[in-house]
């Protein structure tokens, strides 16, 4: 390793800038896998991120990938270390989904991991989730909580909580997520990061076809546009382009502060709001007030979730070792009929028709992201969480149900220095272009050089 390099700076490098550094011979890929484990060895025991580390098949991938680099092997994530949320498959480990259950060996990883290691990952380990992915933060019976590098007492939000404090604290430059109601755009916002949730299909979730009845997609939580743009190019096998379109110019762009349940906006978030606004008109976009029609979403999407935890229970080895909530959810689940599952996929197929169009017949929605800071640890309890969660997350499990691309951008931050967020939601089909405005606001704000107080 050069010795002019400052761990810590190449800890928050970001994935294309531990790219070059490897390409350039300024480090090894080995030396970039240890420096990352003796990282998380420092900080995981304060933030509880990762599952599981794979030590030794992880240095063993990154010294078969400095034998390819020194090889000229030029894949486009070649020696990076990233990390796995723990409902996905990686071969020769169990994921737990949250739970406590004793679930098998994966035989294969699937097919995003797959992926991810064709184009050159090393993958260090998994990371924590709430059970069967349920809930907007990370906190389990089994696991414990996940906590948020910027103030150890707030969620990472969920339910890639693990992922999101994984890479917010520069223990990977990305890691692997998964959002069936905000749950890429949740934890983003709560731990300063990029998350796009892609348009649906555009990642495989193979070995599933879809999962929640069409609610869930997967993607990648970075600190950078540019970095998320490159992982998604991967796990999406080159349907998105591995580079940041150029900066838009001249968007209509529309906002609103409207949710499905009415839900009370808190002054900070609307002040985060505010002040991107304000970043977008000087730019010289088009900035208007218009709502969007949520007729049909609500009852689309708490049919499809509690039918997806109801399958999702089901098969798990042992579903006794869940929490009652989860047991809840999956027993409303169970109570709603086939028919009912079909009505609900056909309100969601009409809302996702109505509002293909946006509001203002805009390029781009702002919302806020969350409808409050991120809130303290263990605010959630009991059966009731269904209840007391809408009114944190109301805004991103709309595009769930529509299926268009929606991204959560930092947005400033409250006094205290915990991270805020927005939302931009685009057209079907419409990532690129969603990323392009980011990385404007990127450049603009220099959201992505802010680091926590660790």
């Amino acid at each position: 390793m050069d010795p002019t390099l400052d761990p810590e700076d190449v800890a928050f490098a970001g994935v294309l800038g531990q790219r070059a550094l490897l390409r350039d011979g300024r480090l090894t890929s080995v030396e970039l896998v240890d420096l990352v484990l003796a990282r998380i060895d420092r900080l995981d025991g304060r933030l509880n991120a990762f599952r599981t580390l794979f030590r030794e098949s992880a240095r063993a991938e990154a010294a078969a990938a400095d034998a390819a680099l020194a090889s000229g092997d030029v894949r486009p994530l070649l020696g990076v270390p990233v990390a796995v949320k723990d409902n996905v498959a990686v071969a020769g480990h169990a994921p737990g989904m949250g739970t406590g259950s004793p679930e098998p060996v994966a035989g294969r990883d699937a097919e995003q991991v797959r992926r991810l290691r064709a184009a050159g990952a090393v993958v260090v380990g998994t990371t924590h989730l709430p059970e069967l992915a349920l809930w907007p933060f990370t906190e389990s019976q089994t696991w414990g909580a996940t906590r948020n590098p910027w103030d150890l007492e707030r969620t990472t939000g969920g339910s890639s909580g693990g992922s999101a404090a994984a890479v917010a604290a520069g223990m990977v430059a990305a890691a692997t997520a998964s959002d069936g109601g905000g749950s890429i755009r949740i934890p983003a916002a709560c731990c300063g990061l990029v998350g796009l949730k892609p348009q649906r299909g555009r990642v495989p979730l193979a070995p599933d076809g879809e999962h929640w009845h069409g609610l869930s997609v997967a993607g990648v939580l970075t600190r950078t546009t540019a970095d998320c743009a490159l992982v998604m190019s991967v796990l999406t096998d080159g349907e998105l382009a591995a580079d940041v379109a150029p900066e838009p110019t001249g968007l209509r762009i529309a906002w609103s502060v409207r949710t499905p349940v009415p839900s009370p906006v808190h002054p900070a978030v609307r002040g985060a709001l505010d002040g991107t606004l304000e970043v977008l008109r000087g730019l010289g976009h088009t900035v208007l007030h218009a709502d969007p029609s949520y007729a049909g979403i609500q009852p689309s999407f708490v049919v499809r979730y509690a039918r997806g935890a109801r399958d999702d229970l089901v098969r798990l080895v042992d579903p006794s070792r869940t929490e009652p909530r989860t047991r809840a959810i999956a027993a409303l689940g169970r109570r709603m009929p086939d028919r009912l599952l079909a009505r609900a996929r056909g309100w969601g197929d009409r809302a996702a028709a109505r509002l293909a169009v946006l509001p203002g017949d805009a390029d781009v929605l702002v919302t806020p992201t969350l409808a409050t800071p991120p809130v303290r640890v263990g605010t959630f309890t009991g059966r009731a969480t269904l209840v007391k969660v809408g009114r944190f997350v109301p805004f991103t499990p709309a595009w769930n149900v529509t299926g268009q691309p929606a991204l959560s951008v930092p947005a400033g931050a409250t006094a205290d220095g915990v991270p805020l967020a927005v939302q931009l939601v685009g057209r079907p089909g419409s990532e690129a272009l969603l990323l392009a405005l980011a990385s404007q606001l990127e450049r603009v704000t220099g959201f992505a050089e802010r680091r926590p107080p660790l």
